[in-house]
């Protein structure tokens, strides 16, 4: 009895420890967001780049500003020096042992650089046909590209943007103007004319080009807070066309024959949960992961 009261105890500790760092990990992120999102959707209008990206960015390569080479020399997006940079330098371990990274004398000067990088650069030009509000294809994007080496860097992209909700900050007034013309004709459907489908038992229709959640429930008489719910997002996620949006609530578990799910880069554990109809709680148990697992390139995962 003793040893299970013990093992119960420090079960508790432990739980409690991952808690108390999940929450510190959120304010320090809450904070570096609050700081940089104006900068973020002021770079959004000049370079058309989308805040969300930027600030997600942000967040990873300086460590939400708490990276060594952040707190050195405000460099928040480990931006390396070359040929043509002429500025301060500073070297760290990296790829190579005393890495070469460029050094500025505030953060502004490094979210303009990280700007202008990619702007110019045309490895990423393909990145800017993409609909502003588009950060899933912006993330799988800079992977493809080789932004990054890590092989699940589009998918820690995306979970952060969605974990803290950054597509709200790409709602400028142009994106509100782009989307208004591009969903007008959904407002002009009659109710209940959407073609439905049904997978995994459950019923969903498919979004359309410039769909939201309101133009989706006007059309097939739900309330907009009710879908939201069925897709285990705010009201105001941003669809993509071709993205299911599930007109009931998911299952605990896949029905049929699917049993297990290879992840793909660009893939979120929303975006997983989305395509077998089933709850995100439920992934995250069957697989016996927590909140902070982002999934990587190639990971296999449980599906009943």
């Amino acid at each position: 009895m003793q040893v299970k009261r013990a093992f119960f105890c420090f079960l508790i500790i432990v739980l409690c420890a991952i808690s108390l760092k999940s929450q510190d990990r959120n304010r320090q992120f809450m904070a570096y967001i609050d700081q940089y999102k104006l900068v973020a959707m002021d770079h959004q209008k000049r370079f058309q780049i989308p805040s969300s990206i930027t600030l997600a960015q942000g967040l990873l390569e300086s460590g939400a500003g708490n990276s060594q080479l952040t707190k050195e020399s405000n460099n928040h997006f480990g931006i390396k020096c070359n040929n043509n940079w002429v500025g301060p330098k500073v070297f760290h371990d990296d790829d190579i042992k005393n890495d070469c990274f460029r050094s500025y004398n505030k953060a502004d000067e490094s979210y303009e650089d990280h700007s202008i990088f990619l702007s110019r650069n045309p490895r990423y030009a393909f990145l800017f046909t993409l609909n502003i509000r588009d950060y899933r294809g912006w993330a799988e994007g800079l992977q493809r590209a080789g932004y990054a080496t890590d092989k699940s860097y589009a998918n820690k992209l995306i979970k952060v943007i969605e974990d803290f909700q950054l597509y709200e900050f790409d709602d400028l007034k142009l994106a509100k103007a782009e989307t208004k013309k591009e969903s007008s004709e959904h407002h002009k459907v009659k109710r209940n004319e959407r073609p439905t489908f049904i997978s995994n038992e459950l019923l969903y229709v498919v979004a359309k080009r410039g769909d939201t959640y309101e133009a989706i429930a006007e059309d097939m008489g739900f309330k907009v807070k009710d879908l939201a719910k069925y897709n285990e997002t705010p009201e105001d996620f941003p669809l993509k066309q071709g993205d299911i949006v599930y007109l009931e609530k998911k299952n605990k578990k896949v029905k049929g024959g699917n049993e297990r799910h290879v992840v793909k880069p660009g893939e979120s554990m929303h975006s997983i949960s989305q395509i077998y109809g089933i709850r995100m709680a439920s992934l995250y148990k069957l697989n016996k992961l927590d909140g902070e697992y982002v999934p990587q390139d190639s990971d296999v995962l449980k599906l009943k």
